[in-house]
């Protein structure tokens, strides 16, 4: 019988226990099950599959659970990234997928695609975790993690789960991180522009070179879609820039008429050294 605690040989060198945690079992024992294409659950030796299986590709092999009562149930992303529908969970998923759906490295964006099955080796008994997001990078790196609603360090099942899968991870090269929940104001900026998102945004009213040229150095928001062309259409292209980071600014502090907009990277025929004045103006 598989206990799922996500619902209620290996490379050497890698920790035989955790401080707090205990025994954790040798990545080459650990299993994936995932979905195949045919719909069936496929279980195959983790080491194995993480090579093989290209999990941004894969349905969630478990579905998210409604709770009665949670004003907040599952839902879908739309994902600029990769063009389709995303699953989550909660709304400190839903962040998540849009942070990461902002990164310009991540090329492929899964929930849920698979679950670690395990032997633990204290209690002898047979665990699983279901990670709640799978992300791919352009130089083919790749993270599994999960998504709190709050702050702090991991705690018994999420704690035992989180060092077994951090070896597992790292003994295929790739990453297992808790995605804790960004300040307030990051959190409200990055759902701000996530709503322009979509590639429409991008030259809107064939406004998309005027934009970028109206920052070609740093300047503030208001001023700089004015002078972009009739404002109501410039702002839209400007905050998909944003998203893109085609444009920059500093988002810790609110969005407005008065937030300093930059160049999102450097011109290759401006001065080094001007463009780095540039940068930590904006940064600021």
């Amino acid at each position: 019988m598989i206990v799922d605690s996500s619902q209620d040989g290996a490379r050497s060198g890698l920790p035989a226990s955790v401080p707090g945690v205990g025994q954790v079992p040798e990545p080459g024992g650990v299993e994936a099950e995932f979905t195949g294409a045919d719909g069936t659950l496929v279980q195959r030796r983790w080491t194995e599959a993480a090579v093989a299986v290209r999990f941004e590709q894969l349905e969630p092999v478990a579905a998210f659970p409604v709770v009665p009562g949670r004003r907040w149930g599952p839902g879908w992303w739309w994902s600029a990234t990769t063009g389709r529908h995303v699953m989550h969970g909660s709304q400190a998923m839903c962040l998540q997928l849009m942070a990461l759906d902002r990164d310009p490295a991540v090329v492929g964006l899964s929930a849920r695609p698979v679950r670690l099955i395990w032997r633990d080796p204290d209690s002898r008994r047979v665990l699983s975790w279901v990670p709640q997001l799978f992300a791919r990078y352009a130089d083919g790196r790749a993270l599994l993690a999960d998504c709190p609603a709050t702050g702090g360090p991991a705690a018994g099942r999420a704690a035992r789960a989180a060092a077994v899968l951090e070896a597992a991870c790292a003994a295929v090269g790739f990453a297992y991180r808790r995605l804790l929940p960004p300040d307030e104001v990051v959190a409200g900026n990055v759902r701000w522009l996530a709503g322009y998102r979509h590639p429409r945004h991008r030259d809107a009213g064939g406004l998309e070179r005027a934009v970028l040229e109206a920052f070609a150095a740093p300047a503030p928001l208001l001023a700089g879609a004015v002078a972009a062309g009739e404002v109501l259409s410039a702002l839209p292209v400007v905050y998909h820039a944003l998203w893109r980071g085609r444009l920059t600014a500093d988002l810790t502090r609110p969005l407005g008429e008065h937030t300093l907009v930059c160049p999102g990277g450097p011109d290759p025929a401006a001065d080094g050294t001007e463009q780095e004045q540039e940068q930590e103006t904006c940064a600021r």
